[in-house]
C-alpha cells in the first residue's frame, strides 16, 4: 500500500506544481479509489471484534455490527 499512497503523493504535488495529463488524471482518481477502498476495508475488519460494553457490563454493541460480525463467521465457517 506504502507505494501507492507514494504516487498518489506524488501526482498531487505535480498537480500543484505543473497540473497533470488526462492519462494522470484517470491514473489519479483510480489509486485515490482504490486507496478509499482498502482503508475502508481496514476499518470495517477492525469493528468485526468489537464488542461494545457500558457501565453496568452489558453488551450494548449495535445490532448492524453484530449482524456483520455473524456474516463475517459464516464465511469463515463456508
Amino acid at each position: 500500500m506504502i507505494p501507492m499512497l507514494a504516487r498518489i503523493n506524488e501526482l498531487a504535488k505535480k498537480e500543484r506544481e505543473v497540473g497533470l495529463t488526462n492519462a494522470e488524471r484517470v491514473e489519479q482518481q483510480v489509486l485515490r479509489e482504490d486507496y478509499l477502498r482498502e482503508i475502508r476495508g481496514q476499518v470495517l475488519k477492525s469493528f468485526e471484534g468489537l464488542t461494545i460494553i457500558d457501565p453496568e457490563g452489558n453488551d450494548v454493541t449495535p445490532e448492524k455490527v453484530r449482524q456483520h460480525q455473524v456474516e463475517e463467521m459464516r464465511k469463515l465457517l463456508h
